[in-house]
Formats: C-alpha cells, sequence, structure tokens
C-alpha cells in the first residue's frame, strides 16, 4: 500500500530510497522493490527514556545532529546529563550499525537527488526528524518521508519539514507502532545485511 502511494517516484533515475535501521529496513526493501530504486541505509539512533526506552526523548544522526523532544524530557523531569550519557552511548551504537552494514561501501552519495526516507511508523517523530536534519546537509534536491502508520500528531509536524509526506494509516488513538502490525519482531543485523545484499543483486541482475 505504501508503494503504491509512491508510484509517482517508479522509474526515476534520481530516485534513492533510504531505510532507518533496522525496522525500517524490510519496508524500504519493498518500497524499493516496487518502485524500482536503489536501496541503502540512513543510520539514526533513538534516545530512549532510560526504563522506557521504546519512548523517545530525542535522536542522533550522523553530522552531530540532535533532536530532542522537550515535552517528554520536561514532564519526565529528565536531567540534562541522563540526556547527555544516553546521546553519547546511542552515537557508539550508530556507528557500528554503519560499519556493520555499509562494510567497505561508502557512504551514500544524495547530492541533488530525490531522497525516499522509510521507516515502519512515526510515533513522536524524532528519529525521522533527526534524518531529515542530517540529509539536508548533504543538499540532495528533496527528501520525501514515507512510512506506513504514523501518531497523526507526528506526520502534521513533520510534514512543513520535507517535500512530500506519506503515512498510509495515521489510526487515533495512536499507542504505538507495534500495535499497527500484525507481525512485529525485533529486524536483527542479520536481516539488515541480507536484505541490504538482495537489493543491491536484484539492481545488478533485474528480475523478469
Amino acid at each position: 500500500m505504501l508503494a503504491q502511494e509512491l508510484s509517482a517516484y517508479d522509474g526515476r533515475e534520481d530516485v534513492i530510497v533510504l531505510a532507518l535501521p533496522r525496522g525500517g529496513v524490510p519496508v524500504a526493501f519493498e518500497v524499493a522493490r516496487a518502485i524500482h530504486a536503489p536501496l541503502d541505509v540512513f543510520v539514526v539512533r533513538k534516545l530512549g527514556v532510560p526504563g522506557h526506552e521504546e519512548l523517545a526523548m530525542g535522536a542522533i544522526a550522523s553530522g552531530g545532529i540532535l533532536v530532542t523532544e522537550p515535552n517528554v524530557i520536561e514532564d519526565l523531569a529528565i536531567p540534562p546529563d541522563v540526556v547527555a550519557d544516553v546521546a553519547a552511548r546511542e552515537e557508539q551504537e550508530r556507528l557500528r550499525r554503519e560499519r556493520e552494514y555499509r562494510g567497505d561501501r561508502p557512504e551514500v552519495d544524495v547530492l541533488g537527488r530525490t531522497v525516499i526516507l522509510v521507516d515502519d511508523g512515526l510515533a513522536t517523530g524524532s528519529t525521522m526528524r533527526a534524518a531529515v536534519a542530517a540529509l539536508r546537509k548533504l543538499r540532495p534536491a528533496s527528501i520525501v518521508v514515507a512510512v506506513p502508520v504514523a501518531a497523526p500528531s507526528a506526520c502534521a509536524e513533520l510534514a512543513p519539514e520535507v517535500d512530500d509526506i506519506v503515512c498510509t494509516r495515521t489510526p487515533e488513538p495512536f499507542y504505538s507502532v507495534g500495535r499497527w502490525y500484525g507481525e512485529f519482531s525485533q529486524t536483527t543485523d542479520e536481516e539488515v545485511r541480507e536484505l541490504l545484499a538482495r537489493a543491491e543483486r536484484e539492481a545488478t541482475h533485474p528480475r523478469r
């Protein structure tokens, strides 16, 4: 359904699909395959609230990008040093994942291209906002955010920051991304590597 809503980008040579790992990779793989676009990853790390890691208090991305959720931080009275500690730890994990998924491949060149950023969903939207802010520094022609499901508020708040946004479903009340999936098991590093390799093989040897 998400790929159908992105059909205007099908077959365009300037388009690239970037997944936010890990959960966004299986979604982005199917989108990229459907619209005949190359697939890569853009590694961003959510800053989870200690003890409630699924709740985002911010996110980090390459280039020193830090996005915070002031309402979450204030409501839970999270001290600045706690935010800094979590950010430092997640930056190490972000770098590890870059090495794990990219290997010897250079970072993707998005200059002048249309980038479709895909994740499995938007709850607060902080992870996607960090990705968008980092990506802007790389000067793509346009940024499109595409997710199967999103909190209505997250979709609405993110829309002015990008050139196009597709949120296939925006249920209310939202609760969480996983609630709207029939199967929402943790995506592994191995699955990410396998899907990236499959996408590369299919790009080299297109299906007939």
